[in-house]
């Protein structure tokens, strides 16, 4: 079976685990790094899971844009990256949020409580970011150039012709044509 000639579903599988793949190794940075600064400095519980979640934003950029969406539309990096530094900072006020209301709303700043509600806040943020780096920031290439390359070579292959089909796209009404030179006519 030909990579291309997978169903939606796989793809979406496939999207799935490579996503989670470069979020589990954020996600170990993440709690290394906000962990290492609970213990060794004196910042303050959300300031430091800032810093960390930052740290990891930078580590996913590189996991997302070389490894889950290496196949991904790549003509606009200045767009992707700023759309990226976007949706992160969301990710980032719904993670830091979850913890900063635990901590300061509840009173919950034991070292266990602390990385529980990390956890519960890096889990919230990840479908946002899921869903937003897909649908925004690391857009697929239009499929049909593939498809129909595909369907060409393969047709081409086993000697057949194949018969065009209409594209559901094309207009139902037909483009207006250019006005024509009116002949010239002659008066007696």
């Amino acid at each position: 079976m030909e990579p291309g000639s997978e169903g939606p579903f796989k793809r979406l599988a496939r999207e799935v685990a490579k996503f989670g793949a470069v979020g589990v190794v954020g996600t170990v940075v993440n709690f290394a790094v906000s962990n290492l600064l609970w213990h060794l400095t004196s910042l303050q519980a959300v300031r430091a899971n800032v810093i960390a979640t930052i740290v990891a934003i930078g580590c996913n950029y590189v996991g997302f844009r070389y490894f889950t969406y290496r196949d991904r539309d790549k003509s606009a990096r200045t767009k992707e990256l700023s759309l990226f530094l976007a949706f992160s900072l969301v990710g980032l006020v719904i993670e830091n949020g979850v913890l900063f209301a635990a901590i300061y709303g509840f009173g919950w700043d034991s070292s266990l409580q602390r990385n529980v509600f990390k956890v519960l806040g890096i889990g919230i943020a990840t479908l946002f970011r899921f869903w937003s780096y897909r649908s925004w920031v690391f857009k697929a290439l239009p499929a049909e150039d593939e498809g129909e390359a595909e369907g060409e070579a393969e047709g081409e292959a086993e000697g057949e012709a194949e018969e065009p089909v209409a594209k559901a796209e094309a207009p139902l009404i037909e483009p207006q044509r250019e006005p024509q030179p009116r002949p010239k006519q002659h008066v007696s």
